[in-house]
């Protein structure tokens, strides 16, 4: 009977032996679970872990703030108070790592970097923030963010459209949840001054000002849309459930590359973007091939912005391509955008002019 005692007591000492391995453990053992258990931004069960995670790093903020403030009575949960930071830590970083995957699948190195670059910074701090994460500040500010950056993907998956309004309903749900933890402790007297929850709310409020600021600029990559292939072409035919892909031969040092970076071109001459888009289970979205060249006077110029449907659940990607003729020689570049115009990837190129006398060295492959 004296068992279950003595093997707490054990655990207690051990915890506090090792502790300052704890958070490097926590964020090695946080990573190789999501490498493990994330597949990809649709599954449902990874979608379950992740809610999992944060409904219970709700639930830790609730116990380990009651604790602290001597409300907490039940003498199980008691027992394994100390190890309530720890957890929490470890719930954090395994949002964080797992949003870091995702996000940056949907990442572009040009736009939505600096969006990216937060996660992982903040990834990397939480590892250092066990003591500080009994501050009420630093745990409703972490949670509104995290909550925030899960349903910002998670309810396009679950409605199948994706667009501002889906992002606004992030914000909202987010609020709501982290809302409600807030309303718990204030009913239990954590913090009775009015000011502390206004203070409260006008950080979760901040927080949700700057990330809508970086939505409208096209700096948070457009999850859970992700580019899976780009490539210009001289030539696309599809066959038989499949697309060959015809491009010009690159140098022996540059073997590797199954796409254009150099176009001769002449006139009348088309010139194909084919790109493969992975979206979740049945969601449709319009895309758009935006084609720019580059003046050196006015910088990047819009040359057409072609679109068309994509219908996500395609393991590679949703295929489709666009072409335009009559491309000046110069450099050139491709973005794909959603409707809204979130960066979902991009390809530059330079064209020159080529005398149609003279055939060009093609290889192929099939996509």
């Amino acid at each position: 009977m004296n068992s279950l005692p003595l093997s707490l007591e054990r655990l207690k000492e051990l915890h506090l032996r090792y502790k300052k391995f704890l958070p490097a453990f926590f964020f090695v053992a946080g990573f190789i679970w999501d490498s493990l258990t994330l597949t990809r931004i649709d599954r449902l069960s990874d979608n379950l872990v992740l809610l999992a995670y944060l409904l219970g790093a709700g639930l830790l903020i609730i116990i380990i703030n009651l604790h602290q403030s001597g409300l907490l009575q039940n003498k199980l949960i008691l027992r394994f108070s100390q190890w309530y930071p720890s957890i929490l830590q470890f719930l954090f970083g395994g949002l964080f790592s797992s949003y870091v995957i995702f996000y940056f699948h949907s990442a572009t190195l040009t736009k939505s970097a600096l969006f990216l670059l937060v996660l992982t910074a903040l990834l990397i701090l939480n590892e250092f923030w066990e003591k500080k994460l009994h501050n009420l500040y630093l745990q409703i500010v972490i949670f509104y963010f995290v909550s925030l950056s899960f349903f910002i993907f998670f309810i396009p998956v679950i409605i199948k459209r994706m667009n501002y309004f889906t992002f606004l309903s992030a914000g909202v749900l987010s609020f709501l949840l982290t809302g409600l933890i807030l309303y718990i402790l204030f009913r239990k007297g954590i913090f009775e001054p009015p000011l502390i929850l206004y203070k409260l709310l006008g950080l979760i409020f901040s927080i949700f000002f700057l990330v809508n600021l970086f939505y409208q600029f096209n700096l948070i990559p457009p999850v859970p849309l992700s580019l899976k292939f780009i490539g210009i072409y001289n030539h696309v035919t599809k066959t038989d459930g499949s697309f060959l892909l015809q491009y010009e031969k690159p140098p022996w040092y540059l073997f590797w590359k199954k796409s254009n970076y150099v176009v001769h071109h002449s006139p009348g001459e088309k010139i194909f973007c084919f790109s493969s888009i992975f979206a979740p289970t049945e969601l449709t979205k319009k895309i758009y091939h935006h084609w720019q060249y580059y003046s050196k006077g006015t910088g990047w110029q819009s040359a057409g912005r072609i679109g068309f449907q994509i219908i996500g659940g395609r393991e590679k990607g949703f295929r489709g391509y666009t072409y335009k003729t009559g491309l000046s020689p110069g450099l050139w570049r491709v973005d794909v955008e959603t409707e809204e115009g979130l960066l979902v990837g991009r390809i530059t190129f330079k064209v020159f002019n080529r005398d149609p006398s003279k055939p060009l060295k093609l290889e192929s492959f099939t996509y």
